[in-house]
């Protein structure tokens, strides 16, 4: 007997462990989507523009989002427990990862231009998503697709469009930061940070510079 209640004891152990956590999500869509967070249903657009919404979800079980379109609906799947990003734009990719904490200080140094040619190479390959991997805490999330980002719903994810601010250190611990772009800022940027090098613009297929 004693050994049925003792193992009755670790299972429903068990199944409170596996039970806990909840799912925070940043959902990135185009003007003029609807989210629906209870019928857990994303109805999108076929406009521009950039707007993100966060969404909560208790316990860590899979649920399932629908994103309503006007050729056919998408699923997509949130399984475990986490925070994810939710990429319910038609026409753009959301890519980033992982930044290293900075003090204000540190951020706003200039760089050497042997920094930003790295920068700029960095950019370039995330762009054709090279090198993005959970392993790497890089991301390269495609239209209607989400990825889960950490299992800390404390860090700090900033989004496309939005500036990064100064972010609070409590402690001796640096805070989790993730920094996301989305492919057409991530092409500007690079083009802002080759004027910064001196380098020459791109020239198209007919020899004209663009």
């Amino acid at each position: 007997m004693k050994n049925i209640l003792l193992l009755t004891g670790i299972v429903g152990l068990f199944l409170v462990s596996c039970s806990n956590g909840s799912q925070k999500l940043i959902v990135y869509s185009n003007n003029g989507a609807a989210i629906d967070e209870a019928s857990k249903v994303i109805t999108v657009k076929d406009t521009f523009g950039h707007n993100d919404k966060e969404i909560n979800f208790s316990g860590g079980n899979k649920k399932t989002l629908t994103v309503k379109l006007s050729s056919g609906d998408q699923n997509i799947d949130i399984d475990g427990a986490g925070y994810f990003i939710v990429n319910a734009k038609a026409r753009d990719t959301i890519i980033g990862g992982f930044q290293k904490y900075s003090t204000v200080q540190e951020a706003n140094r200039v760089m050497t231009q042997e920094e930003l040619a790295h920068n700029i190479d960095s950019l370039k390959q995330m762009m054709t998503g090279a090198n993005t991997n959970v392993a790497n805490k890089t991301f390269f999330i495609l239209p209607y697709t989400a990825a889960k980002i950490t299992d800390n719903t404390d860090a700090f994810i900033v989004g496309p469009y939005h500036r990064m601010t100064s972010i609070e250190k409590v402690g001796d611990k640096d805070p989790e930061v993730y920094r996301f772009y989305s492919v057409r800022e991530v092409r500007e940027t690079i083009d802002k940070l080759e004027k910064l090098t001196g380098a020459k613009p791109a020239e198209d297929s007919t020899g004209k510079k663009k």
